[in-house]
Parts: C-alpha cells; sequence; structure tokens
C-alpha cells in the first residue's frame, strides 16, 4: 500500500428501482456506466424493490389490457416507448416492447435479485431480467423463465425452483417496498448515496458524478 496516496471514499448505494420499469433499466446502465469511469472510489451496491404495480396478480396480465390500465390507449403507449427506445438506443439497449405478450407482477423477480445477492450477483442478475424482459419480452413473472436467467448467472436451477415455490422473502420484498414510499421515494429509480443524498429518475451522467463527488468528500469528511 503507498502509504502517499490518498485514501479511497467508499460509498454505499441503494439503488430502489422496479424490474418491469424501463425508465429503470436506463437508469441503472446510466448509473453502472457512472461509476466504471469512477475507479478512485468504492462501492457497495444494494438493490431494494419497489412495486410500480401493487395489485397486479401473481400471474400477471396480458399486454394490451395493462396498456389500457396504464396509458389509457395502444397510441399513446407506442408514442411513449418509442421516445424511451430511441434514448435506450444511445445507451446500448434494445427496447422491444412488441415483443413483450403479458406485463407480469415483478415480485418473485425481485425475491431472486435478492437470493442472488446472496451468492454476489446481485448485480448481474438485474442485467440479465431486465435483458430478458425488454430485449427479449420474456414473463419475468413465470417461474421457469426466471430458473432459466438464474441458471445462466450460475445459481443453481434447481434450487432456485424450489426457492420461487416457497414464500422466503416475499414479505421482504413488500417491506422494502412500503419502506419506500415511507422514505418519501414516489418514484423510480431512485439513488441513495451514503445514506444521505438521494437522486431519481434515469438521471445523465454527468448528473450522477456530481452528486457521487458530493457524497464521497462527505464521507471522508466524517
Amino acid at each position: 500500500m503507498n502509504i502517499l496516496s490518498p485514501p479511497k471514499a467508499r460509498l454505499h448505494i441503494e439503488i430502489v428501482l422496479d424490474l418491469v420499469c424501463p425508465w429503470c433499466y436506463l437508469g441503472v446502465r446510466r448509473l453502472m456506466r457512472t461509476l466504471r469511469r469512477r475507479p478512485d472510489l468504492r462501492f457497495d451496491l444494494t438493490w431494494r424493490p419497489f412495486l410500480l404495480n401493487p395489485d397486479m396478480p401473481r400471474i400477471g396480465m396480458p399486454r394490451p389490457d395493462y396498456v389500457v390500465r396504464k396509458f389509457g390507449g395502444e397510441e399513446r403507449a407506442r408514442r411513449l416507448y418509442g421516445s424511451i427506445s430511441e434514448v435506450g438506443r444511445a445507451e446500448g439497449i434494445a427496447f422491444r416492447f412488441d415483443r413483450i405478450k403479458r406485463t407480469p407482477s415483478s415480485i418473485d423477480a425481485h425475491r431472486l435479485v435478492r437470493l442472488a445477492s446472496r451468492f454476489g450477483r446481485a448485480d448481474s442478475m438485474v442485467e440479465a431480467l431486465f435483458s430478458a424482459h425488454f430485449s427479449d419480452g420474456y414473463d419475468i413473472g413465470d417461474h421457469g423463465v426466471l430458473v432459466a436467467v438464474a441458471a445462466a448467472c450460475g445459481l443453481d436451477p434447481l434450487a432456485v425452483h424450489d426457492y420461487l415455490r416457497g414464500d422466503e422473502d416475499l414479505e421482504t420484498v413488500h417491506t422494502d417496498n412500503v419502506r419506500a414510499h415511507r422514505l418519501g421515494i414516489n418514484g423510480v429509480p431512485c439513488f441513495v448515496i451514503a445514506d444521505r443524498h438521494a437522486i431519481s429518475g434515469a438521471q445523465e451522467p454527468e448528473v450522477i458524478e456530481r452528486l457521487l463527488d458530493v457524497a464521497a468528500l462527505d464521507s471522508l469528511e466524517y
């Protein structure tokens, strides 16, 4: 260790998100890109669930029904998805909303991220779930899909199957969702840095980086 080197700030970042939220996919992609270009900082990431559709049936619903309920009709949804897809291309994300035939409940996907965190694979699991849903059009509420995604991320598929069949971490997902609302988080993504600084939305990397600098300076002062 070089004793003349300044200490690296270590920042804890809570990422509050829903895995069926395209803006969360964009926001997480931008956050991760920003973190990669800051080797002077160290980061601990914690993924926290937020349920945009808390009343969604566990089996999900047909996409046309969801679009009408959420946006009032196909035309409005098409315009919105077109704008999101354009932003996504700049981030290397291939949104394929046309492939999504069913809007899932995200509860079991959130549980899977929590399971993956025990093996140090939560980051790759989140990216894999986003890609499976928004680029491949898979139903990430379906246990078969979730087991396949988990296996691709290096988890034991049989263990994951048994986990999903039970209710482990189910209450935790709901508790974290309530906690987010009590903290005043009403939209996602939301990044809470060092328990003191928060920013919501799919912000540009420059905006995220400025907040990281403020949080890093505070951490060194403490």
